[in-house]
């Protein structure tokens, strides 16, 4: 697909969702703000496993790091700033990924993939036991919080999620979306997918293996912790299932259902499992059954996910339409 048709689709989409909550009730615009949310955290963690071949199974720490940064921020300490509650989640992600990555960077493939659901698991287990600071299985408040300075009050909780929040949420998923498309194109981006497809060589090259991959596991940390605030506000509730390893399962599966071979994949992914899920969900109380079945389909017939098809579909339009143009031209 040519960069052309490819901005104009995007754009057209982007359009389409400005327009929801202007068209549809109130309940939709509602139901899109947590796919903002994790639309943010998988563009950071496809950076780690579509651009740097590493498959993490507990990922969902970091959502759970911004909703409680949060809920820190908010209801301890009383700063009623989203900005600021952003900008500390975002600090708490890099803080806890520097570490943890440092570790974990150094195995790839299925050992990558348990040391950090071992980190996940650990997460949920301080979360859910030390009540007395965490809440325990209550969990913490997230208290309603200003936008850009303003406190909106004239809108109830409804309106402000499906208003000025969800426009909100919408403006900063496609700030970072333009931040992560930047990453990824720039030789940073470049020496990743170097080291996902051949680690050894590109090491021989003189790529310093660890660092990027540190680098890339902190910028995904980020990403993570911003998404989990903005899904922190939406429930005004940071809990410890936010870290919980089937939660992790969740990005897993959004990214693949997208495709973790395009960049936009994971985020058509995470739409297209938002309102599946919504529609299951009201449909049958099995919706988990359909959705496995769902996922071995795709994994089976769709291994690029829906972006893939969606690439495959315009390129098939496209030669069909080449030959007649051009038998057009010769007649004329």
């Amino acid at each position: 697909m040519k960069h052309g048709s490819a901005l104009l689709l995007v754009a057209i989409a982007a359009g389409a969702l400005a327009l929801v909550p202007l068209l549809a009730p109130p309940f939709y615009a509602n139901l899109l703000v947590p796919f903002y949310g994790y639309a943010i955290a998988l563009l950071g963690f496809n950076l780690l496993f579509g651009y740097s071949g590493l498959l993490s199974f507990g990922h969902a720490l970091f959502l759970g790091l911004g909703a409680y940064t949060a809920a820190v921020v908010a209801g301890v300490w009383g700063i009623k700033e989203f900005e600021v509650a952003l900008l500390a989640a975002a600090l708490a992600g890099l803080i806890v990924a520097l570490p943890l990555g440092w570790l974990a960077v150094r195995y790839r493939g299925i050992f990558f993939g348990m040391l950090t659901l071992a980190y996940g698991m650990l997460a949920h287990a301080v979360l859910f036991k030390f009540y007395h600071l965490t809440g325990g299985d209550s969990g913490m408040r997230v208290p309603r919080m200003h936008l850009l300075g303003l406190e909106f009050a004239a809108y109830n909780k409804i309106e402000l999620l499906a208003g000025p929040f969800y426009y909100y949420c919408l403006t900063l998923c496609a700030l970072a979306a333009f931040l992560m498309w930047r990453i990824v194109r720039s030789p940073f981006g470049l020496h990743l997918r170097s080291l996902r497809d051949n680690a050894q060589k590109a090491e021989y090259l003189g790529v310093r293996v660890h660092q990027f991959r540190l680098a890339a596991f902190a910028i995904s940390g980020i990403y993570g912790a911003v998404g989990g605030t903005i899904l922190g506000f939406r429930t005004g509730l940071a809990d410890p299932e936010l870290v919980y390893w089937t939660h992790s399962g969740h990005l897993v599966f959004m990214t693949v259902l997208g495709g973790f071979s395009s960049f936009l994949g994971p985020v058509i992914g995470a739409l297209a499992l938002t309102l599946l899920q919504d529609q299951l969900q009201s449909l049958t109380q099995y919706w988990r059954l359909v959705l496995g079945a769902i996922l071995a389909l795709v994994v089976i017939f769709l291994p690029r996910g829906l972006a893939g098809l969606a690439i495959d579909v315009s390129l098939l339009l496209g030669r069909r339409s080449a030959p007649s143009t051009a038998s057009t031209t010769e007649t004329a």
